[in-house]
């Protein structure tokens, strides 16, 4: 294929990523009232194919956010409500003894746990048990699941969108810092305003989703994918996403006193790849074919937050990762000027 073909045909995903977007933000508008800064970081993490941990008290839509998604997509979806006596066999798949037709013979089969879809729904995630986050981490990462000694792959695309409490900490168990830098994205998601709470309130309380037909097919995301991977990056961006992060580890020389002070650990070389990812898809899903300096700005408190570690002497003055986030956004500029 020439380059002037290849260029053709990223141009046209360009444009049925747009499209796709509009379409998207148009049903599920059909659905929530308001959230529109969450509904522009789920798709920002969707269409970049990555990992989202959605956080908010009960009552704020957080799962139908994600059911609403699901409809709209057409992909096979699969929730899964996490308790403490949730084990890895419930969400991979197990092996069953299985007697042939016909025969006395008997053999294992492997059967399948929700893990094999498109789209997974992890529901209060932090109340499952390390053992059972493992599992999940696997697949969450490698795009397969290992049962009995045997590797099975996902299909892609694979997105697992995770629901977490902040309140209720009895009974939970927090998620390990190496599952958290698996998500592209920690979005929180607020309460309405006084004007959206009163037509959320006009609304019956049992929802109907509406008849959807499918955005895109699953082959074209996988292409949607891929043209956000090849996006352009201008030097300059990408220089300061990297000072960005750089500056949240305290041992690093471009690291303030604030940080040396309040971060016990900071954001990895993961969270520099995921916030270039998360800025290239937000400028292509506004129309612009390279990212600029504030896409890294509007995306480094989802992309930072789960992944910087207050010290004790942020949490004795109530100081917590977003609060650290919005420093380093105070101190590192664009073009290195503190």
């Amino acid at each position: 294929m020439s380059q002037l073909d290849t260029r053709e045909k990223a141009e046209t995903a360009i444009r049925r990523l747009q499209a796709c977007y509009e379409a998207l933000q148009g049903s599920l508008g059909q659905v929530l009232i308001g959230q529109a800064t969450v509904v522009k970081l789920v798709a920002t993490g969707l269409f970049s194919g990555g990992h989202m941990l959605i956080i908010g008290v009960p009552g704020l839509a957080k799962t139908l956010i994600v059911k609403t998604l699901a409809h709209c997509l057409g992909w096979e979806f699969r929730r899964i409500q996490f308790t403490p006596d949730v084990m890895p066999a419930d969400i991979t798949g197990t092996e069953i003894l299985q007697s042939e037709e016909g025969t006395h013979r008997r053999s294992l089969v492997f059967r399948k746990g929700p893990l094999f879809a498109n789209l997974i729904l992890a529901d209060e995630i932090n109340r499952t048990p390390p053992k059972t986050q493992a599992a999940l981490l696997e697949a969450m990462q490698e795009l397969s699941i290992t049962v009995g000694g045997v590797t099975y792959p996902l299909t892609p695309p694979f997105v697992v969108v995770a629901t977490q409490n902040p309140i209720e900490q009895e009974g939970t168990y927090p998620l390990p810092e190496a599952q958290l830098d698996r998500f592209l994205l920690s979005i929180h998601v607020d309460y309405p305003t006084r004007d959206e709470e009163r037509a959320i309130a006009a609304r019956p309380l049992r929802i109907v989703l509406p008849s959807m037909s499918p955005l895109a097919e699953r082959a074209e995301f996988l292409d949607f994918i891929r043209v956000i991977d090849d996006a352009p990056v201008p030097p300059h961006v990408l220089e300061y996403a990297v000072s960005l992060v750089s500056a949240s580890r305290p041992k690093s020389d471009a690291a303030t006193d604030f940080v040396r002070r309040y971060v016990a650990w900071g954001a990895g070389p993961r969270a520099t790849q995921h916030l270039v990812t998360a800025s290239k898809a937000s400028a292509l899903l506004e129309g612009r074919p390279s990212p600029e300096p504030q896409d890294v700005r509007d995306l480094a408190l989802p992309v930072l937050r789960h992944r910087i570690i207050p010290n004790y002497n942020a949490l004795g003055e109530g100081l917590d990762a977003g609060r650290i986030v919005e420093h380093l956004l105070e101190a590192v500029r664009p073009g290195g000027k503190s």
